[in-house]
């Protein structure tokens, strides 16, 4: 609904303009189960007007035909198949507890390493400990983080943000982003947002959270999704109702498996 209203306002704005969000539901279902999944979305007022049904075979294949920016589902097997072939990709996991979303902004969280930016920091911190990973984000403070796999779902979001910014919309963008990291703002903050001016991206609020649950800070924020690359931060928001998604990239997924 949030995504719904973010396109009826670019339409109001930019009436000839077709770049807006574009909802396709994939699954491997077969074409048969098609009357029932209209009847769905027409049920709860959904704006869906494609489907790419595979009849079993996996419907990673037509990611890049559909021009995907984003990727979500289920199920962890294809979100790591989408992954490796390049396209932004996360598993969904529901959160515990009902909790109310806005309708009229939509509100998207995201980690910093290996979802914003590449893991190359995280694997300093895992193989050399934290002291070495404040010493080496203070030493290459001017260089800017490589990019992860979420970097240009981020893009895309700024896109459209500058398009209200056009019309003087600013303060009444129906869409918010959200840094949130463990990366502490004194000793390890600076980099990450060289690394967006340098990219030209804007977000609009960056909470670091120096080591701090995210949790708590979820609850504030609301997010319709919030990105991350670690299980147990995914667990914890989850826990405290926020709809989380798994990012399967970067080096603490070799740890989380080993675990």
């Amino acid at each position: 609904q949030a995504l719904e209203h973010v396109n009826a306002r670019l339409l109001e704005l930019y009436p000839e303009d077709e770049e807006r969000f574009d909802i396709v539901l994939m699954t491997n279902n077969h074409a048969q189960v098609g009357v029932r999944l209209i009847n769905s979305i027409n049920h709860y007022g959904l704006t869906i007007e494609r489907f790419c049904m595979t009849g079993g075979k996996s419907p990673i294949g037509y990611l890049t035909a559909y021009l995907t920016n984003l990727y979500l589902s289920a199920d962890s097997e294809k979100v790591q198949e989408a992954i490796e072939a390049g396209i932004a990709s996360a598993t969904m996991f529901a959160s515990n507890k009902d909790v109310a979303y806005s309708d009229t902004q939509l509100r998207v969280a995201f980690d910093g390493d290996a979802v914003l930016f590449s893991d190359e920091s995280e694997q300093i911190v895992k193989e050399q400990g934290l002291d070495r990973f404040f010493e080496h984000e203070q030493l290459n403070e001017n260089k800017p983080l490589a990019q992860g796999p979420l970097k240009g779902f981020l893009e895309d979001l700024g896109k459209l943000q500058k398009k209200f910014y056009a019309k003087n919309e600013r303060l009444n963008c129906p869409i918010r982003t959200f840094l949130v990291t463990a990366r502490s703002a004194a000793s390890s903050g600076a980099r990450v947002l060289k690394t967006l001016r340098s990219w030209g991206l804007e977000i609009d609020e960056a909470l670091f959270l120096a080591g701090a649950p995210k949790g708590p800070i979820l609850v504030k924020i609301r997010p319709h999704i919030f990105f991350d690359d670690q299980m147990f931060h995914i667990e914890g928001a989850q826990k405290l109702g926020t709809i989380a998604a798994h990012v399967p990239y970067g080096v603490a997924q070799k740890y989380h498996k080993s675990a």
